[in-house]
């Protein structure tokens, strides 16, 4: 089966997302990542990791790549679209391309 991720600002299969050679977070470790876990179809505790998020992204001086509330229906939306009952939806902001 394959997963539909969020993907440069679209949702797609997996296996069409691709990451640039020159993305900073592929080269230089360059990025913040956050994993939010779905228990019965629910985000659970989302808030708690949106705060560690934006924590972890201005000690980067990294900018936020969506709104919260943009952030938490993309997070909705991949549970409606992957049938996701219980799991994890790992999300990964880099500085992207020099």
């Amino acid at each position: 089966m394959t997963r539909t991720v969020y993907f440069q600002a679209g949702y797609c299969p997996e296996t069409e997302a691709r990451v640039s050679i020159f993305d900073r977070g592929l080269l230089f470790a360059d990025a913040v990542y956050e994993v939010v876990g779905v228990l019965d179809g629910k985000l659970v505790d989302f808030p708690a990791h949106i705060q560690r998020l934006h924590r972890s992204l201005a000690a980067l001086h990294i900018p936020a790549p969506r709104p919260d509330d943009e952030l938490l229906e993309i997070h909705r939306q991949l549970v409606r679209l992957n049938g996701l009952d219980e799991g994890l939806i790992y999300m990964q902001v880099t500085r992207g391309s020099a």
